[in-house]
């Protein structure tokens, strides 16, 4: 089964980029992130034309997660148990944001996620982003302890570049930069620890970048960030058989900002549908 995620930057812009790069990579699930639409406004047509079904769940303009499958979802879930919500306003209440989805897919739990930002060290959203990292490790612990739990990967855009190989973006080493402050970068092992997941695309694939902003050339002059993940429980390590991070996407025609990651899992049966 091939499993992808995929930071989309706005679906109903970048539909056919997806629906291409689904056909020509072969991809059996894609975690989708950033749709940037309501539930209602998502092109299901042109994915089920494509042999996908789709599970998404989106609540305005901002943020947005989904997949898209060729196999069988089930059990889907908004959000998680915990998951924090944000204001700017202390006086209002918090609101929850379309930031992660679960589904069950051949026997493994898949949770799709989009990091909250954090957009300055100083700012409300940075206190939110580590709180939600933190929430997020706090449910998928509790999920692995119980004897019922699936394997699992949890994978999206993390908004956090962990190690200094990660950064190619000059505008990311200045000090006190969110993506790559000590801070997030600790919240994010913290993470791993303590949900007791592992990433799954680093052993095969070492260095390389997932995100590159649109400004200042920085495609060309490989200015990136490596900020996608897909992060799996030890389970899902045994039956890895390939990963690789799908940085011909970005030359697509009005391309996301984020390239696709992909991880291959080995299954004793692999009858599988087939697109092409």
């Amino acid at each position: 089964m091939r499993i992808a995620t995929w930071n989309v930057n706005s679906i109903r812009t970048r539909k056919h980029n997806v629906i291409d790069a689904l056909h020509a990579y072969d991809i059996d699930v894609l975690a989708m992130q950033e749709t940037k639409c309501r539930d209602d406004q998502f092109p299901y047509d042109d994915f089920e034309a494509a042999g996908y079904e789709i599970v998404h769940h989106g609540l305005n303009q901002w943020n947005g997660v989904g997949f898209a499958s060729r196999l069988p979802l089930a059990d889907p879930e908004v959000g998680f148990p915990g998951m924090p919500g944000f204001t700017k306003n202390p006086d209002e209440p918090a609101a929850l944001e379309a930031r992660a989805l679960s589904v069950t897919v051949e026997g493994i739990r898949l949770c799709s996620v989009y990091v909250p930002n954090g957009r300055g060290i100083d700012d409300p959203h940075f206190s939110y982003k580590l709180s939600w990292i933190d929430a997020l490790a706090s449910a998928w612990s509790s999920y692995r302890s119980s004897p019922d739990a699936l394997p699992l990967a949890v994978l999206g855009d993390f908004n956090i570049a962990p190690l200094p190989s990660d950064v190619g973006d000059p505008a990311f080493l200045v000090p006190g930069t969110t993506h790559t402050s000590p801070a997030e970068r600790s919240a994010l092992d913290s993470f791993l620890q303590t949900a007791g997941l592992v990433d799954l695309v680093r052993p095969s694939v070492p260095e390389g970048f997932t995100f590159w902003d649109y400004t200042g050339g920085k495609f060309p002059k490989n200015h990136g960030l490596r900020i996608d993940f897909v992060f799996g429980s030890p389970e899902l390590v045994e039956l890895l058989s390939g990963a690789e991070i799908l940085r011909d996407t970005r030359r697509a025609e009005a391309p996301s900002d984020h390239v696709p990651v992909l991880v291959e899992i080995a299954s004793e049966d692999d009858d599988r549908p087939m697109v092409f």
